[in-house]
């Protein structure tokens, strides 16, 4: 049996070792350049812990005492009661807890760790900090619409500042994962569809969450997720299998989590979703070869929650123990919620199927984290009771949620230029389930915000209004069941007024984790209560979703051999039943106040060198009575390549601001690198050719447009 005791000496000789490594120059050296030191003191310590301790290093678990909506955004468990939990913190048996309840919580937690068990090692404490931790930011899909990637950067810091003053080390977030099948319900946590968009915005939210240093108690370990694919998962379907190619899979798929660790995210997690066949969470290319040995990637990476349990069902594990063996083998340093690695590293290690050395792999990873963030110099940096309240839902902060929500809200249609509202003069009825109300105001996958500090419709606009008596509120349905009367105080309140305002749309628990929907259309109550409303206003009809036949769709699609020239539908072209493919509203495409015009095309060559640069040009005016902000996009398209490539891909962008009458000519630059694409021998290919660009306000839109030669 080995010996556990552990001398006065050994304890003061291990402490050195920690404080000469907090204090010398190497650590801040290699902090700077994005590596993750291994301390020496780290070594000493793995070399006097026993097995259990080791697993229990890798084991993390949902908090028992857990924070606002935790216990709901999870399948049940049996758990354990906090007091329970407390004492496996004085065995060893845990790494950290995620998703508890604030400082109070951490600071009994920390305390057991660091003062009452064996080996002093502090925990870790996680959270799903999404889009806010107590000030709740617009849902990332929303912000990706902003076009505006410092907007995330700024957000996830304030988010950051917050979660840490409850005494949150890690968020496990951003989730970057690509999504092109509107009907998957987690697209709402990440970048949407395309790939450059993807990219900005998870380096930025990195950026934003982990700041200049791990050590600042103002910031905390970001984590990639889902690693990986996951946005690919058939049908729109959560959890579902992801068959692809692996062209596409670097191509499309992988991009955004690279970017993620190029900007500094030192954990990743894994995703619930097999790839070709293998769960991720036991896939040893994808965690191993590719993540650690090609990208280089030093940090830890931890299942999804009971994710390596998971391979039993999958297929994949023959039992508990093999699921266990799997995933640690294949990568996945810490287990989140399943409790397999502690339960079964110990015996698979003496038994001699798994290395020691593997599992003291796994545990040197999560320890040199916990000393990047500070946690070995001051287990308490972040757990502070009196700073958790005090930095808690700051006017600063507040106007940030302002600001990104006006900038996340896209404008698709102002007929008749009806908008922006007059503020008097004018009655206005706001009829809808989402009119009034402390309800579904901060969004999915919250677990500390609250709908009562928000602010709701009703409220807002009454205070926008100069007189508060011309509003008039009618719900006229629930979300997703019909209201006895509603329609017809729906009716009156609409007769009554001289605008009317529909609040409609999807529940907060309509969208996120498990909640893939086979249609992407308003629920029926709302749309009935819609087209009442619509039948005596002076408004068209109020138009159905397009068809969910069509889905998935995304504007980086192929053109197939049979496209449908621009005009009306031909027979025999790549299109359904009577439905043109494209798009009613465009990726990009939004409305402004302003009359945005686009001319002057120029580029400063007709060919761009194999290893040059090329610059094109457009002139953007307001021709309208109002300011206004237009992003203005670059996008192209390689007519011939020897594989097929999409209709058209985003380049690059840039957000300007017009005064009425004022124009602004944009310019852009693009290497020859940025053309470049996997081809069918595993690598990056360049290709000669002849390509198209555009600068335009969409994805569809012709904007203004040219062609180059990219050549020697």
């Amino acid at each position: 049996m080995m010996d556990t005791r552990i001398s006065r000496r050994a304890a003061l000789m291990g402490a050195g070792a920690i404080a000469a490594w907090l204090a010398s120059p190497a650590r801040a050296l290699l902090e700077a350049v994005g590596e993750v030191p291994i301390p020496p003191f780290v070594d000493e310590l793995i070399s006097r812990m026993t097995l259990e301790e080791k697993a229990g290093q890798l084991q993390l678990m949902a908090a028992a005492w857990g924070g606002g909506a935790a216990l709901s955004l999870n399948p049940a468990s049996a758990g354990s009661n906090f007091p329970q939990q407390v004492d496996e913190v004085r065995q060893g048996r845990l790494t950290g807890v995620f998703n508890g309840n604030g400082a109070t919580m951490a600071q009994i937690m920390q305390t057991a760790a660091v003062k009452e068990s064996r080996m002093k090692i502090p925990l870790i404490f996680a959270a799903d900090i999404i889009h806010g931790h107590r000030t709740i930011f617009p849902v990332p899909l929303a912000e990706v619409a902003s076009f505006e990637p410092d907007l995330a950067r700024r957000t996830a810091e304030a988010a950051a500042m917050e979660a840490t003053a409850a005494g949150i080390d890690w968020t496990f977030s951003p989730m970057v994962d690509v999504a092109r099948d509107q009907r998957w319900g987690r697209g709402v946590e990440g970048g949407g569809e395309d790939v450059m968009l993807g990219r900005l915005f998870a380096a930025a939210r990195v950026q934003g969450f982990q700041g200049p240093s791990l050590k600042s108690n103002e910031h905390l370990l970001a984590c990639i997720k889902h690693f990986a694919a996951y946005g690919a998962a058939e049908s729109g379907l959560d959890y579902n299998t992801v068959d692809i190619s692996e062209e596409r899979l670097h191509e499309v798929y992988l991009q955004p989590y690279k970017a993620g660790f190029d900007a500094g995210a030192l954990s990743a997690m894994a995703s619930f979703n097999e790839i070709n066949g293998v769960p991720s969470t036991g896939n040893r290319w994808l965690m191993t070869d590719l993540l650690r040995k090609e990208w280089g990637f030093k940090g830890f990476v931890v299942s999804d929650y009971t994710g390596d349990e998971e391979l039993i069902a999958h297929g994949f594990a023959k039992d508990a123990r093999d699921a266990a063996r799997l995933a640690l083998l294949a990568g996945v340093d810490m287990s989140m919620q399943s409790g397999l690695y502690r339960q079964y590293l110990p015996e698979l290690v003496r038994s001699g199927t798994v290395a020691q050395a593997k599992l003291d792999e796994s545990v040197r990873r999560v320890l040199a984290l916990k000393a990047m963030l500070g946690l070995f110099e001051d287990p308490f940096r972040r757990i502070d009771v009196k700073r958790e309240t005090a930095r808690s839902m700051l006017p600063k902060t507040r106007a940030l949620a302002r600001e990104s929500g006006r900038k996340s809200i896209v404008l698709l249609k102002n007929d008749g230029d009806l908008l922006p509202l007059p503020r008097s003069g004018k009655k206005i009825a706001l009829i809808g389930p989402f009119a009034a109300g402390p309800h579904d105001l901060v969004g999915p996958w919250v677990v500390y915000g609250d709908d009562s500090k928000a602010i709701d419709l009703a409220t807002g606009v009454r205070a926008a209004l100069a007189d508060k008596q011309g509003l008039i509120i009618a719900n006229g349905s629930n979300v997703e069941e019909p209201l006895a009367g509603g329609i017809d105080s729906a009716l009156a309140a609409a007769r009554a007024a001289d605008i009317v305002i529909l609040a409609i749309g999807e529940g907060a628990n309509m969208s996120g984790e498990a909640q893939a929907r086979t249609e992407i259309v308003v629920p029926g109550p709302q749309q009935r209560l819609a087209e009442a409303v619509a039948s005596i206003a002076a408004a068209s009809a109020v138009r159905r979703a397009r068809s969910g036949s069509k889905l998935p769709y995304y504007y980086a699609h192929k053109s197939t051999g049979r496209p449908n020239p621009p005009g009306e539908l031909q027979p025999y072209k790549a299109h359904f039943r009577g439905i043109p493919n494209s798009a009613l509203y465009p990726f990009g495409y939004g409305l402004t106040y302003g009359k945005i015009e686009y001319s002057g095309f120029t580029q400063s060559a007709p060919r761009l060198a194999m290893n040059g640069t090329i610059e094109f040009s457009a002139t953007i005016a307001n021709r309208g009575a109002r300011a206004a902000e237009e992003v203005v996009q670059l996008y192209v398209h390689d007519r011939v390549a020897s594989l097929t490539r999409p209709v058209r891909e985003l380049k690059a962008f840039r957000k300007i601001a017009l005064q009425p009458g004022q124009s602004e000519v944009v310019h852009f630059t693009l290497g020859a690198n940025e053309l470049s694409f996997y081809g069918d021998t595993n690598r990056v290919m360049l290709e000669p050719g002849t390509f198209d660009v555009w600068i335009a306000p969409s994805a569809e839109s012709d904007g203004v447009h040219g062609t180059f030669e990219l050549g020697a």
